[in-house]
């Protein structure tokens, strides 16, 4: 077979898998609604259940919900026959992931839920299967042809329940307000967790904030920014409100036109209204800002009062944490 009919077939299995995912969209009705609202509501454990390939997609769906603040985990029906079904409880939401909805492995669980009154969430395709008549909540999916000879292969199916669960996802964050704050608790790490660091996370603060008064003069201002190692010192005047901001470039440009520095203070030097930024913001956001205004460091402070600095930020915090 040559290259370029690899090619072709590939343009066909996605096409397909388009077309499925096109007749989802327009089949989304109501019931989709309970759903999202139900797993909203859930306060203890929801469990997605299959078999073969749709418990493949039950466990990445339980990954998407688990990530979004809705505890989950999947079991496999094959195992459920053999002691596994004692790990769903009645305060517990069972969603049911199967294309035919006849299953034989299913029954085993589909009684267990109907007996013990278990909200039973079911994502099928058939209208007329146990699974369907049996649940809660119906979520039908379109019957699409799948990729491949024989219309055999779980293709465009599995696509369309991959789709779905991720839509129940997002509407579930939007319902509960799962915002960025909470989705940072849960995803401390990686290129994520790197996206989601506020500047409050990376800031130097306390001791390490290089304070210094507006009136001390220029020599000990130089000692003292050559200590911090910063390149910046943060001026304060008698109140602690912050006035200004001096960098070692300022510093060198005048003591290089003026020659003594001892008659010279911070404050006739010093760069008034240093651009501060909120502690809550993502440090991707400071880091912009430093690229816009072709500056190191921001002043950092907390319920917009910009005047009372309670950290700083230097770019070398944020590009060592991976954020660009």
């Amino acid at each position: 077979m040559k290259s370029n009919k690899y090619k072709k077939i590939a343009h066909q299995v996605i096409d397909l898998e388009i077309q499925a995912l096109k007749k989802l969209r327009k089949s989304i009705n109501n019931s989709f609604d309970q759903a999202v609202n139900a797993i909203a509501k859930c306060q203890s454990k929801i469990i997605l259940c299959g078999v073969g390939k749709s418990y493949l997609i039950a466990s990445k769906i339980a990954a998407t919900l688990s990530s979004v603040g809705c505890p989950s985990f999947s079991l496999s029906a094959n195992d459920c026959s053999h002691g596994n079904l004692g790990s769903i409880s009645k305060k517990d939401l069972l969603i049911l992931i199967s294309n035919s909805g006849e299953t034989q492995e299913l029954k085993p669980v589909i009684k267990y839920a109907n007996r013990n009154k278990i909200m039973l969430i079911g994502i099928v395709s058939k209208k007329n299967s146990l699974l369907y008549k049996n649940s809660d909540i119906k979520i039908l999916l379109p019957e699409v042809k799948e990729a491949g000879p024989g219309n055999m292969v779980p293709t465009s199916s599995t696509i369309m329940q991959l789709a779905i669960g991720d839509a129940i996802a997002i509407s579930t964050m939007k319902q509960k307000n799962f915002g960025q704050k909470q989705f940072k608790k849960f995803h401390p790490s990686g290129s994520i967790g790197a996206k989601l660091k506020t500047v409050e996370d990376l800031m130097l603060k306390n001791k390490k904030i290089p304070f210094i008064n507006e009136n001390t003069n220029m020599r000990k201002a130089l000692k003292i920014i050559t200590k911090k190692k910063l390149g910046v010192l943060i001026v304060q005047n008698n109140l602690k409100k912050t006035m200004g901001i001096i960098t070692d470039g300022q510093i060198r440009r005048v003591s290089e036109k003026k020659g003594n520095l001892d008659n010279l203070k911070v404050k006739n030097v010093m760069t008034a209204n240093p651009i501060s930024v909120d502690k809550e913001i993502l440090a991707v956001k400071a880091l912009s800002l430093m690229n816009l205004k072709r500056i190191t460091s921001l002043c950092v402070h907390k319920n917009r009062k910009k005047n009372k600095t309670v950290g700083i930020i230097h770019i070398h915090n944020i590009l060592e944490n991976n954020i660009q």
